[in-house]
């Protein structure tokens, strides 16, 4: 989607998976719950016949596209975060919720408002993917990468080192600070978006599209 979106805003975006995401066997704790809490729309991708026995359980999603993979499984959104998955939380204070998280095998830890219950389930997993050599040679020429989390921001870098290509020569537009942070320094330039969803990191990249930053061959 965000490739997609990019393009009707007239951006040259080419996709690159930095993790091959595959499913986890998992087991449906008891309940009832009062909500799924979703922070990836992969958790539902990959969730398996689990999913169908929780037909009708209404979803606290991340984000908008988070949302639209639990509308293309029939379910409904009980709300729609706009700022990771601690916003969702933090707006459910005051309220007795059981909430089951279905997530991957590296996720955020969450602080939960009084009345909150979470049980957690293991839904996937993201294998990190060395970079391909066509990739490889962008960067090294110059190019702006977008990164959607902390955990894609510190395999780039340490890919980027694996391969000993020039940070000088890529800029990075990041979805939220913590995910900049999670990339180090040294790059030619790194960015958070103002509100951690694609609208706002697409905005964010055509910015950057338009301030040179130092690449091999002296151009952006």
């Amino acid at each position: 989607m965000t490739v997609h979106a990019g393009h009707d805003a007239g951006l040259v975006i080419e996709p690159c998976p930095l993790f091959e995401i595959t499913p986890v066997d998992w087991s449906l704790p008891e309940g009832p719950f009062d909500g799924l809490l979703i922070g990836s729309a992969n958790a539902l991708r990959l969730a398996g016949p689990q999913l169908a026995r929780l037909a009708g359980t209404p979803v606290y999603a991340v984000g908008e596209m988070t949302a639209a993979a639990a509308w293309e499984r029939g379910f409904t959104t009980a709300a729609i975060g706009g700022g990771g998955l601690q916003s969702v939380l933090d707006d459910l204070t005051g309220k007795r919720l059981r909430l089951l998280r279905i997530t991957g095998e590296a996720h955020v830890s969450l602080s939960l408002p009084a009345g909150v219950e979470i049980v957690t389930v293991v839904a996937y997993r993201a294998q990190p993917k060395p970079l391909p050599p066509s990739l490889a040679a962008k960067l090294s020429a110059g190019c702006l990468v977008l990164l959607h989390s902390a955990e894609a921001a510190r395999h780039l870098a340490a890919e980027v080192e694996r391969l000993g290509l020039p940070r000088a020569h890529i800029a990075l537009a990041a979805l939220a600070p913590r995910i900049a942070e999670a990339a180090g320094e040294g790059w030619a330039a790194v960015r958070a978006a103002r509100q951690p969803n694609d609208p706002a990191l697409l905005a964010l990249a055509r910015e950057m599209c338009h301030e040179p930053f130092p690449g091999r061959d002296g151009r952006q």
